[in-house]
């Protein structure tokens, strides 16, 4: 395994810079080539600059640090990295090592057991792979040096390392069984938070993703007027596009602090928020042209404050469906413990989506993580918190009785009802059995009935006994006896 995890990391180095040294030159050809430095080596710099930013490690620039880095760049080396993961866990055969499944009936020790040397097995799997891709990044750190631009070297080892930690450790779980089956290697009450509180952050950044397209939407004219200032051409402009498609991802997050209450500052002194907008002078960058005028904003907006409860209630619902406690009193605290793993998700998120831009004024440029954290816990707790007790006391009001009347009636509809098995009596089964003839003196012995051939002509021909077994029908050399009057004997 760590052989396959140093191979895969190489791939993906070199798989990467490939990607990104091809777009810089494009960018080069296009753009005034002082911009990408002296010649092909600056173009190989930038490009290994463009990949530590990728996973978001910052720099030192003359009078500030950059650490306001695109979050969709981070797309590139997490989908290499996630196959690098799986083609490392099939090369190590880990599927067939530590599967997923074990047999019904297993004890719960032996299940205690197996799910710690998975995760185990998961964590080594993701060290293998991470290792060696943090010291690769940190050559190439060393490499991308230059006069204005000097990278962080341990914030490139801790992030590299991180982000091939992650998506390596769920591309090798992923392997060894399908999701649902590694979402239970989690215990039953650390699966519903963490369920719980995907819930609420998805809800959270699909109300900012339709925040953004819609502010979008509206202020279109705005945008385009900036990028007619800009003027890029052809090539620089689809290069602008893909920047502010990269930089989309940090706007969802800034419109989830939005919606949160806090809000997010475009530089010192401003601020973009629910109570009121408060701007100055602004970066070109056209996307940008999507923000509100400076000023009070309309009472109605007020409403978007509403959302994060929203989520909150569905996640309560669900921390509760997944999880009921047995009391009353433990499932509201269950349902803000999901609230406040919400909002340190959350204040995560703010913190990778803002950072400083060089200086002076555009040193604070995001939402603030603390203040979405210590939002978002509280909005999404309090909801969460009252839903998971209102549906585990629903749950436990119940009568026991209904959900089992229920499922026995749909049983019923669908059993046939048993048919009487035809033919002779001792064909039937014990589950299904026929009434035993009764035996009466006047009947004949066992003996069986002579044949036309084989019968004298003095004796009676005899009725047909259906009871008894034609023993001289000799079909294929075999012939079974069968004495239906054993039981009177016994």
């Amino acid at each position: 395994m760590p052989v396959s995890g140093m191979l895969a990391a190489v791939l993906t180095l070199g798989i990467g810079l490939a990607v990104l040294t091809t777009l810089t030159l494009l960018g080069w050809i296009a753009a005034p080539r002082s911009a990408f430095g002296q010649g092909l080596p600056g173009v190989f710099r930038t490009a290994c600059q463009l990949w530590l930013a990728a996973h978001h490690a910052g720099f030192a620039i003359p009078g500030g640090r950059v650490g306001l880095l695109p979050l969709g760049l981070m797309i590139l080396p997490g989908t290499l990295l996630y196959r690098a993961g799986l083609w490392m866990a099939r090369d190590a055969d880990l599927r067939l090592r530590m599967p997923a499944r074990l047999p019904k009936g297993t004890p719960k020790d032996l299940a205690i057991r197996r799910r710690r040397a998975q995760f185990v097995l998961i964590a080594r799997a993701g060290v293998s792979l991470a290792a060696p891709y943090a010291l690769l990044a940190g050559m190439i750190a060393l490499v991308a040096r230059n006069e204005v631009t000097q990278p962080f070297l341990g914030e490139t080892l801790l992030s590299h390392f991180l982000l091939a930690f992650v998506a390596g450790s769920v591309a090798v779980a992923r392997t060894i069984g399908p999701w649902r089956s590694m979402l239970r290697l989690l215990p039953e009450r650390p699966r519903s938070v963490v369920v719980g509180t995907a819930v609420a952050m998805s809800m959270m950044l699909a109300a900012g993703l339709v925040l953004v397209l819609g502010s979008i939407v509206v202020n279109f004219d705005a945008i385009q007027e900036l990028s007619e200032v800009l003027s890029p051409g052809f090539v620089g402009g689809l290069l602008l596009l893909l920047v502010q498609g990269l930089y989309l991802f940090n706007a969802v997050i800034w419109a989830m602090a939005y919606i949160a209450g806090p809000g997010f500052a475009l530089g010192t002194g401003t601020l973009v928020a629910p109570t009121g907008v408060k701007l100055s002078t602004l970066p070109t960058l056209p996307m940008l042209g999507a923000l509100p005028d400076s000023g009070a904003v309309p009472p109605w907006v007020m409403a978007v404050i509403a959302l994060p409860f929203a989520a909150g209630t569905v996640a309560g619902v669900v921390v509760a469906r997944i999880a009921p406690t047995p009391s009353l009193e433990a499932a509201p605290l269950w349902g803000f413990v999901c609230g406040l793993t919400t909002g340190g998700a959350a204040g995560l998120l703010a913190a990778l989506s803002g950072g400083p831009l060089g200086g002076a004024r555009l040193s604070a440029v995001g939402p603030s993580p603390w203040e979405v954290a210590l939002s978002v816990s509280l909005e999404v707790g309090v909801a969460a918190g009252i839903s998971a007790g209102l549906t585990n006391w629903w749950l436990m009001s119940r009568s026991p009785a209904e959900p089992i009347v229920a499922a026995v009636g749909k049983v019923a509809k669908k059993v046939k009802p048993v048919k009487p098995l035809p033919g002779h009596w001792m064909d039937a089964t014990e589950a299904d059995t026929m009434p035993i003839p009764v035996i009466r003196d006047d009947w004949p012995d066992e003996h069986p009935e002579p044949t036309p051939f084989t019968r004298k002509r003095s004796e009676p021909v005899r009725p047909n006994r259906d009871d008894i077994i034609d023993e001289t029908d000799d079909r294929g050399g075999h012939v079974i006896y069968v004495d239906p009057y054993a039981w009177d004997r016994d």
